[in-house]
């Protein structure tokens, strides 16, 4: 295995490198707040509010992951009256609303546990300082919530970077696609090794990355 083998097949395994950074920082830009909308949902006043919160973290957490992909791209477009609008959805489209969905309910859940772990004193104490509820949130539970549940967040997101590789379900070109097409055509393995160091790499970044924000919180 000469040089020139490796790096071809490193550029063209990566080749799905774009695809699967994509579904990571959509995913992680919009499950993140809509986890946040999801907690508060879930210690909302209104009860249906508050179920509907809470079955959907259930559903989410309680069902794989690949059968929530395959669900919302083959599935959907066979619901009775809505399915047509489905009809056309793509693949990496559906993959973005799968990911999407089910980390937004692991968040929530992070978020939930965070949020139990403030002192209920904090509240209290906003109350006297005549802030709103809005502010008390805000200034005051959120960074301690954070603090709390930066770990978990971290491990969640580490999580992700491998759980892109389901994508590889849908048919979608990503880094796992790329490598099996690889494997095929030139009936070697070492594109499964490379495919193994991107994510490794890939993790390495995100990892020192997650670091800092957690020193910057652990105040």
């Amino acid at each position: 295995m000469d040089l020139s083998y490796i790096v071809t097949t490193f550029l063209r395994v990566g080749a799905g490198l774009g695809t699967t950074l994509k579904l990571f920082f959509i995913t992680i830009l919009v499950s993140l707040p809509l986890g946040f909308l999801i907690t508060m949902l879930m210690r909302c006043v209104i009860p249906p509010l508050r179920w509907l919160a809470r079955c959907f973290v259930y559903l989410m957490r309680s069902t794989p992951l690949v059968l929530q992909l395959l669900f919302l791209y083959f599935g959907l477009p066979y619901l009775p009256v809505v399915g047509g609008y489905f009809s056309t959805m793509g693949r990496f489209t559906a993959t973005i609303w799968g990911f999407v969905l089910n980390y937004a309910a692991y968040f929530a859940e992070i978020f939930r546990g965070g949020l139990l772990a403030v002192d209920p004193g904090q509240y209290e104490a906003a109350k006297v300082l005549g802030l709103t509820r809005r502010q008390t949130i805000l200034r005051i539970v959120v960074p301690q919530m954070l603090r709390v549940a930066m770990p978990s967040i971290s491990n969640e997101t580490i999580t992700l970077v491998k759980d892109t590789s389901l994508m590889f379900t849908l048919a979608v070109p990503e880094v796992l696609q790329f490598a099996k097409s690889a494997v095929s055509s030139t009936g070697k393995t070492f594109p499964f090794v490379a495919a193994g160091i991107i994510y490794l790499l890939m993790n390495l970044v995100i990892t020192w990355l997650l670091k800092i924000l957690e020193k910057r919180f652990d105040y």
